[in-house]
C-alpha cells in the first residue's frame, strides 16, 4: 500500500462484531472504485464482544486497515477525535459501524467536497429509525441547533460526513460534540454543505444511544454557542453581561440621589445602600475584566495554540503499507 493516502475513513466501533466484515467489504468496494489511495481506521471503544478480534482479522487480510484501541470506554466523540489524530488522508470521512450508513455514499460526499467545500454533512432524509425515540428527538434537536448556531444543516446527528484534514486537525472535540462539527467549522469560516444519503435499518445488535443523550446534547449546545460566537469577540459578550448590572446600578444611584436628604450612611439603611452600591460596581468591573482576560486568551491561543492529542494505549499499524 502506498504511503500517500488520499482518503481516510474513520469508524468508531463499540460491540459491532457481526457488522464489521460486511461493513469493510462495502467500504473497500466503494473506495476501490474511486481508484485513489485509501485507508480505514477502526477505533475500538473497548468493545465487550469480539469486535477487536474481528478488526484484527480484517487488518491481517487487508493492508488498508489500521486499528486503534482505547484503554477504557471513552465514547463516540473521543473515538472520532482519535481517528482524526491518526488519519493520514487529505480527506477524512466518518461513518458509523452499525451498517446504517451506506459506504456507497462516500464518493458522492467526496465529489461535493471537491467542489470547494471544507465539510460535507450527510442528510438522512428517509431515516429508517423509530419515530418516538429516535426521529422526533432528532428533529427537535436539529431545529434547535440550527436556530442557536445559525448553521442550517438538516441532520447534525448523521455520522456520515467528509472533511478536509486540515479542518479537523484544528477542532478539539469532546463529550457529544461530534454532531456540532459543521457549526464549529462554520464559526471558523469553513464552507459547509450537505447531501442526501442512504440510511438503512439496523441488521445486527441494538442501538447504543437512548433519549437520555438529548440532555447532554443540550448542554454541549451551550458550550458550542460560547465557542463559536463568544470566542470571536469575548469582550463584547462579557460587556453584554454587565448591562443588567449596569442598569440596576444606574437605577440604584438615581434612587439614592432622589432620596438623598433621607439617606445617611451612619444608620443601618445607609450602610445597606453602600454595600449594594459596592457589590454592583464590583460585578460590572468583574465581567469587564473577564472579557479582557478572555480577549488575551483568544489571541494567545490563536497564535500559539496547539491541539491536545488524545492518548491511545494501542495503535496497531497495518501489516504493510
Amino acid at each position: 500500500m502506498s504511503s500517500t493516502v488520499e482518503i481516510s475513513v474513520v469508524v468508531p466501533v463499540f460491540d459491532e462484531e457481526p457488522n464489521l466484515p460486511i461493513l469493510h467489504a462495502e467500504i473497500a468496494s466503494a473506495l476501490n472504485g474511486m481508484r485513489v489511495p485509501w485507508e480505514v481506521l477502526y477505533v475500538d471503544d473497548r468493545s465487550s464482544d469480539g469486535s477487536l478480534r474481528a478488526m484484527l482479522a480484517l487488518r491481517a487480510e487487508d493492508p488498508h486497515v489500521r486499528v486503534l484501541q482505547f484503554r477504557g470506554r471513552s465514547g463516540q466523540t473521543a473515538a472520532l477525535a482519535a481517528g482524526f489524530d491518526h488519519a493520514r488522508g487529505a480527506i477524512v470521512v466518518t461513518l458509523d459501524g452499525d451498517l446504517q450508513n451506506d459506504p456507497a455514499d462516500i464518493p458522492k460526499l467526496v465529489e461535493e467536497l471537491e467542489r470547494g467545500f471544507d465539510i460535507v454533512a450527510g442528510w438522512r432524509k428517509a431515516r429508517r429509525d423509530g419515530f418516538v425515540l429516535r426521529k422526533l428527538p432528532s428533529r427537535v434537536a436539529n431545529r434547535l441547533i440550527a436556530w442557536v448556531t445559525g448553521v442550517q444543516i438538516h441532520d447534525t446527528g448523521c455520522t456520515l460526513k467528509a472533511f478536509r484534514r486540515e479542518l479537523v486537525e484544528k477542532l478539539p472535540i469532546y463529550a457529544e460534540q461530534h454532531r456540532f462539527l459543521p457549526a464549529m467549522s462554520a464559526g471558523s469560516g469553513a464552507r459547509v454543505s450537505e447531501v442526501v444519503v442512504n440510511h438503512r435499518p439496523r441488521r445486527f445488535g441494538r442501538s447504543k444511544y437512548g433519549i437520555s443523550r438529548m440532555f447532554r446534547v443540550l448542554l454541549d449546545l451551550l458550550v458550542i454557542k460560547m465557542v463559536t460566537a463568544f470566542g470571536q469577540r469575548p469582550l463584547v459578550y462579557f460587556g453584554m453581561l454587565t448591562l443588567p448590572f449596569l442598569f440596576a446600578f444606574v437605577v440604584f444611584v438615581c434612587d439614592v440621589l432622589w432620596h438623598w436628604e433621607s439617606v445617611s450612611f451612619a444608620n443601618e439603611w445607609g450602610r445597606a445602600v453602600l454595600i449594594v452600591y459596592m457589590l454592583v460596581s464590583m460585578l460590572c468591573i468583574y465581567f469587564v475584566g473577564l472579557g479582557l482576560v478572555a480577549e488575551l486568551a483568544v489571541k494567545a491561543s490563536g497564535m500559539h495554540g496547539r491541539r491536545v492529542r488524545r492518548v491511545i494505549t494501542t495503535s496497531l499499524e497495518p501489516l504493510s503499507r
